[in-house]
Parts: C-alpha cells; sequence; structure tokens
C-alpha cells in the first residue's frame, strides 16, 4: 500500500476509535458490516458468523462478545485494535483462535480471500 495511503488510512481507522469510549457501543460484526459477515446460526446461546473478505476489503469497526474462531483460509490481516493501533496477523489456514469480547477493524492487507467462522458467546 502507498505510504501516503496507509498513513491517511491509519488517520482514519484512528478517529473512528477515538470518539467511543467502550466496546459496547460498537455495533455488532454482522450488523455494521453485513456485506462481510454472514449469519450461519443465532440462538439463545450463541452466534455463528461467517466472514469473507477479499485482498483489500476491510470491513467497519465492530464488536464481538466471547469469541472462538476458525480460519477456513487465512491470510494477511491488518488488525486495528479499540484504542487505534494497529497489528499485522498473518494467519495460517486452518488457525483456531478463542478471544475475550473486543472491538477492532479488519482489513485484508494480503494478497488471498480470507474465510473465518466466527462463534460468538452471548
Amino acid at each position: 500500500m502507498n505510504p501516503l495511503l496507509k498513513k491517511a488510512f491509519s488517520g482514519l481507522v484512528l478517529a473512528m476509535f477515538a470518539s467511543v469510549s467502550s466496546a459496547q457501543e460498537f455495533a455488532l460484526a454482522h450488523i455494521s458490516s453485513p456485506k462481510h459477515y454472514n449469519i450461519v446460526l443465532e440462538n439463545e446461546h450463541v452466534l455463528v458468523l461467517k466472514m469473507v473478505l477479499k485482498p483489500g476489503e476491510s470491513d467497519r469497526a465492530h464488536r464481538h462478545h466471547n469469541e472462538t474462531v476458525y480460519f477456513q483460509k487465512g491470510g494477511q490481516l491488518t488488525i486495528t485494535e479499540e484504542d487505534g493501533k494497529p497489528f499485522v496477523a498473518d494467519v495460517p489456514d486452518g488457525h483456531v483462535m478463542w478471544h475475550e469480547a473486543w472491538a477492532h477493524q479488519v482489513s485484508n492487507t494480503g494478497e488471498t480471500e480470507v474465510i473465518a467462522i466466527i462463534v460468538e458467546q452471548k
């Protein structure tokens, strides 16, 4: 990514997070970014989502409850946390992770489509 464009993008993401004080104030992923998150199952116990991000795509800032994520197809993701600090994750195919409730924004900065199945506790 062009360094000036990257700097502008980082500033935009930081501005999105600067006005929010709590992860609870963000919409859930499928509400914030319905183009990228589809409901697979929802009941009184869990919300199961399928996330698809093509190369160069980004979702909107959102939150998750405690979650387990299975990356059916991994790739390079840049994740910007609620405090505005980004980090790069090179996620392999088949990777599984667990994370406490959090707010963030995800960009596919790699060259392959990323597909993840997210199981959130309610």
